[in-house]
């Protein structure tokens, strides 16, 4: 069984840097891959995604060692399952609300007589090995996403949850369910203090915490903080950025009037 690289990270105390692919192109997510990312995710959820994409994007990903994962669209379990049969090392999934919520995402991830999950990892194994169904319950990770109210109300009862590998504050959804500006890199106290208190559960239960961020800067002040999974924007808006800073030089370097006739 190949080792999750994720896992061993959180195992020893490290953050893991991830990358987030919302572009559904094989290509884009094989140059992700290679830019020196801990992990990466493609999202199912709110990238342009598609499942056969995710298929060509993880057989992408996998030119390296990087683990890919997946962002489902929701808490069902034929998408769940169909992703992990293709490869994923583990699976976000928005809007667990409750520990119900969360006894069925888990159970979805993992095989009997821990979950639920149906037989028939058909490139699962190929990615990882002969061994893939009698390891895959210590090796690919659920990992829930809290992003209401509603969910930070049961945290104690979904952190709890058995089989769960990990959570994934969604701080855009978060602050929309208190009626706040929705933004990553949080500036509103009142937000920032509410992630502040899902890591101090996380911590008390020893779960491992992670966090979308818009940037460096506020990713490595959450990394001091304690969060070991944190990721940076996503391809596109690295892309935009990318763009908009050399192009930006460029205009910038460009005299407007040559003193050229043509």
């Amino acid at each position: 069984m190949r080792a999750n690289p994720i896992l061993e990270s959180w195992k020893a105390g490290k953050a893991v840097v991830n990358g987030w692919c919302a572009i559904p192109s094989s290509f884009s997510a094989e140059v992700m891959a290679h830019q020196g990312w801990d992990a990466i995710t493609i999202d199912c959820q709110h990238g342009l995604v598609d499942y056969i994409d995710a298929v060509h994007m993880m057989q992408a990903i996998s030119t390296t060692d990087v683990p890919p994962t997946a962002r489902v669209p929701w808490n069902d379990p034929a998408a769940i399952m169909k992703l992990l049969d293709a490869g994923a090392q583990g699976i976000i999934a928005p809007m667990i609300n409750s520990r119900e919520e969360c006894e069925r995402f888990v159970g979805a991830v993992k095989y009997p007589p821990l979950g639920y999950r149906s037989n028939g990892p058909i490139r699962a194994v190929l990615y990882n090995g002969s061994d893939y169904v009698k390891e895959a319950n210590n090796t690919i990770l659920a990992i829930a996403m809290i992003e209401t109210d509603q969910a930070i109300q049961n945290l104690d009862a979904i952190l709890t949850t058995p089989g769960l590998d990990g959570i994934y504050i969604g701080p855009s959804d978060l602050a929309l369910s208190y009626g706040r500006e929705p933004r990553l890199d949080p500036t509103d106290r009142f937000i920032y203090d509410k992630l502040m208190d899902i890591l101090t559960a996380c911590k008390k239960h020893n779960v491992p915490a992670g966090l979308h961020c818009g940037t460096a800067e506020f990713a490595l002040e959450m990394i001091e903080k304690g969060f070991l999974l944190t990721t940076i924007a996503n391809d596109s808006r690295m892309m935009a950025i990318g763009c908009q800073q050399e192009l930006g030089k460029m205009k910038a370097g460009v005299k407007k009037e040559s003193g050229s006739p043509y």
